[in-house]
């Protein structure tokens, strides 16, 4: 053997095992130009939106919450919030509410937390109007969009003062349009109205469908636009993670679920797609999968390649699961769901904080605050709970 040809195998040997480590380590998230950095979060949900008045708002969320999420290990909090919450029938703010959102920034500011505000529902749309006898006209009614906007243009002129580190904005919850270009179409003014007196303000942008991975390769996003993070939401499986909710469309299924594997055998899982109904065999038609690892990051990859082709960071603002299933398969999940999301450097936000899926003891919709879930805490936030 030569000198290059011993040289030339060193070499090969060394690339070799640099690619190897690369591979198994966590991918590195782009950092937006504004320095709005996000890595591990939760949602403020059932406060300023879908708010069904478990509590009094006054004392649902408080100072005292934004320093347990900061004292946990997070560091940011998506905050929800509807337009039937912040403004009134007539259309005019509903003041106390826009004051309980900017004291709720202050509180997260002065504890280190950065802040998504996300513009849940609007009265013109709803993620889930399919299965709450609702109708969304946002995508048929010009004064609809006009009206959409001119919400953005009231929120910007009361947040606009807020840090760009600290402070970003979510465009719209959960689209759900039956053409992408309907949406692709009022991102676009949107983000052009919020770009004309914000023009460095981090916004976050999920795709047509409720943000599954599956539609973020159909959402146009600017080129020249480095302050915008990709969002996705996925509860998959479904027929796991929302077992017995009585909100979708199979909520008449009431047998096991399991998860890690299939979530069903055959036979309950022939039975469901036998029943006819599209609106079922369409979300548990992946159940008798073999749900892992491998099955989570199948159904993330393909907004995980289409942010990285970008080069912009994906976020996935919205994952959970409720506690109506076996608390070992819950965990499981969780533990095995987070693992992908940082092993593929995603920021994430658990849903939820407080609520049947939250990081607390769940006492049915007559809310009474439990104690916190010091076990999920620790699946979600390993290594800072290890600090404990």
């Amino acid at each position: 053997m030569t000198a290059s040809t011993a040289l030339r195998l060193v070499l090969c040997s060394f690339l070799l095992a640099f690619a190897l480590v690369a591979s198994a380590s966590p991918k590195t998230a782009p950092v937006n130009p504004s320095a709005f950095v996000i890595h591990r979060g939760t949602n403020l949900s059932h406060w300023l939106s879908q708010d069904f008045r478990w509590s009094p708002r006054e004392t649902f969320i408080t100072e005292n919450d934004i320093r347990f999420i900061a004292g946990s290990g997070f560091d940011h909090v998506r905050l929800p919030i509807d337009e039937k919450e912040l403004w009134q029938a007539d259309g005019q703010p509903n003041e106390a509410a826009f004051k309980l959102m900017l004291q709720a920034i202050g509180w997260s500011r002065a504890h280190g937390l950065r802040v998504i505000v996300d513009l849940h529902t609007v009265n013109a749309h709803h993620f889930n109007a399919a299965n709450e006898g609702l109708t969304n006209t946002l995508w048929t009614d010009p004064a609809a969009q006009t009206h959409f906007l001119s919400l953005w243009r009231e929120l910007s002129v009361r947040l606009k003062d807020q840090p760009l580190d600290a402070v970003a904005y979510e465009i719209m919850n959960e689209p759900v349009a039956e053409n992408h270009e309907d949406w692709n179409k009022l991102v676009a003014i949107a983000l052009k109205q919020i770009r004309s007196t914000e023009p460095k303000r981090v916004v976050v942008i999920g795709s047509n469908l409720w943000q599954m991975p599956s539609t973020l390769p159909f959402l146009t996003v600017p080129a020249d636009d480095k302050n915008i993070i990709l969002s996705t939401h996925t509860y998959a499986p479904l027929l796991f993670t929302h077992h017995l909710a009585d909100w979708v469309s199979f909520k008449s299924y009431t047998g096991s679920v399991h998860y890690p594997g299939p979530v069903v055998d055959k036979a309950a899982f022939d039975k469901l797609m036998g029943t006819g109904n599209r609106s079922i065999t369409d979300v548990v038609n992946n159940a008798v999968d073999d749900w892992g690892v491998d099955r989570i990051r199948k159904e993330l990859e393909p907004a995980i390649r289409r942010a990285r082709e970008l080069g912009l960071q994906l976020y996935c603002g919205e994952f959970g699961c409720l506690p109506t299933v076996v608390r070992a398969d819950r965990l499981a999940y969780y533990r095995d769901f987070v693992s992908v999301l940082e092993s593929e450097g995603l920021a994430w936000a658990n849903w939820e904080y407080k609520g049947d899926f939250g990081l607390f003891e769940w006492h049915g919709t007559q809310y009474q605050g439990g104690a916190p879930d010091v076990e999920l805490l620790g699946v979600l936030l390993p290594k800072h709970a290890s600090k404990k």
